[in-house]
């Protein structure tokens, strides 16, 4: 992020990021999502996200990903065009609690600015991993 709060281009552009999914980085993110039956998503991050591990089985956390639950935040879609995947299109805050009222295991966020910035505001992350 930028020191003005930008994380993208003028059109959405983040290819001032460098990604290096090495072993280091994909045994950390193996141990979060080991804790986890649940990804949450905003709609923006969800139309690459998703896509993009159903189109990579054979990339190594993939199977796990794909068979997880996912709710997506979004009050644009309206039907879940992927699977395993349910449309949140309610209040933020009751959607979350009702979420975390459940049983099972940690619920994982995967979100852009916006959509975590709610989830901030909201005091609705109980634990940030950075």
């Amino acid at each position: 992020m930028s020191v003005d709060g930008f994380i993208a281009g003028p059109n959405g552009e983040m290819d001032w990021m460098e990604w290096y999914w090495d072993v280091e980085l994909k045994k950390y993110v193996k141990e979060l999502t080991d804790s986890v039956d649940c990804i949450v998503l905003g709609r923006k991050l969800a139309e690459g996200f998703i896509p993009y591990w159903e189109s990579h089985p054979e990339e190594e956390g993939a199977e796990t990903i794909n068979k997880l639950l996912k709710i997506v935040f979004s009050k644009t879609i309206k039907a879940s065009i992927w699977e395993n995947t349910t449309i949140a299109s309610g209040d933020l805050i009751e959607e979350i609690n009702k979420l975390k009222s459940q049983t099972g295991k940690d619920i994982i966020v995967y979100g852009g600015a916006n959509f975590v910035s709610n989830l901030i505001n909201n005091n609705l992350i109980d634990e940030f991993h950075f």
